[in-house]
């Protein structure tokens, strides 16, 4: 686990990463649509279960070498544990005691879980004062971008409020455990298969108890359209996009997807649905983009390296 990755970005990390970030932006619409006709345990089995199914397609399409070793297979389940089942559980529970709005500003805190995780337990992904600053203007934008009325739920269940926060800290462990796979030379399409796969085999059994999917009526032919975009579009590629983006950007670089988020469905609610555009979110949109930029240091370093020269021509 100690060999060295480049973690300063390049422009097609940068690319993945917007493009990432739009797929789970959009997911928004396909579960706005979907809990009108289905409970959340159902909607999530369901996300993972055709997700595996597609992607296991793709892999006996291709002929891609399956991980035949009982060391790659635990470390898999792990994967769909703490990336797949748990967090996506955690979440759905906690936004049945507190506002989505709130449930998101608490996600958006992922980088800085993933930054204190990396931070400890890699040797190429250190604390710097310049991540932590990032991080926390990341985290301030998120919340003007979403409003100052997200706030107003705070005073919420406690409990639903720590469970988002267990699915952040979750989502931090899973970017940094994912590492290991670069080093072991497995694909991103096989890290992927494997983690729904795997995640599918845990709420499947779980949904069946608690939802019992078999007694649900029947459903509108809106629903299935939603329900293949969320698992096709917002699982199967966002999750080989993931992957490749951890093996070359690293764990934090990749954990900033949660701060994009927000602002693709924001801009996809303007563009599709014809929604307003107000300044609070302009303003939050800038210091999302400036965390980024702090983050990624490129700038600052330029600029550190331009001032001596000024100073000397002076």
């Amino acid at each position: 686990m100690n060999q060295t990755i480049n973690q300063q970005m390049s422009w097609l990390d940068i690319l993945i990463l917007t493009v990432l970030s739009i797929l789970w932006g959009g997911s928004f619409f396909f579960v706005e649509v979907l809990v009108d006709h289905l409970p959340p345990l159902t909607i999530v089995m369901l996300r993972v279960s055709l997700a595996a199914i597609a992607l296991w397609g793709i892999i006996l399409a291709l002929r891609i070498p399956i991980p035949k070793t009982r060391k790659h297979w635990m470390a898999l389940f792990v994967i769909g544990l703490l990336n797949n089942a748990l967090p996506f559980c955690l979440i759905v529970w906690g936004q049945t005691q507190i506002s989505s709005g709130l449930a998101s500003v608490i996600n958006a805190t992922t980088p800085f879980f993933t930054v204190i995780v990396a931070g400890t337990l890699l040797s190429d992904e250190r604390v710097t004062g310049l991540k932590l600053a990032g991080v926390c203007l990341g985290i301030l934008g998120t919340v003007i971008l979403i409003g100052p009325d997200v706030l107003t739920g705070a005073s919420g269940s406690i409990l639903g409020q720590v469970a988002v926060m267990g699915a952040a800290i979750s989502y931090a462990l899973a970017g940094v455990y994912s590492r290991r796979f670069k080093v072991w030379g497995l694909s991103p399409l096989i890290v992927a298969t494997g983690q729904v796969t795997m995640a599918a085999l845990i709420l499947i059994p779980i949904t069946m108890i608690i939802d019992k999917p078999w007694t649900l009526t029947a459903n509108p032919a809106d629903f299935y359209w939603a329900i293949l975009g969320l698992a096709f579009f917002s699982t199967v590629i966002a999750y080989i996009l993931y992957f490749r983006l951890i093996a070359s950007a690293g764990a934090t670089n990749a954990a900033l997807v949660t701060f994009l988020v927000p602002i693709s469905a924001i801009l996809l609610g303007v563009t599709i649905l014809g929604e307003s555009f107000t300044t609070l979110q302009a303003i939050g949109m800038g210091l999302i983009g400036l965390g980024l930029l702090v983050m990624d240091g490129r700038i600052l370093r330029r600029f550190r390296s331009r001032a001596p020269e000024k100073r000397s021509r002076s």
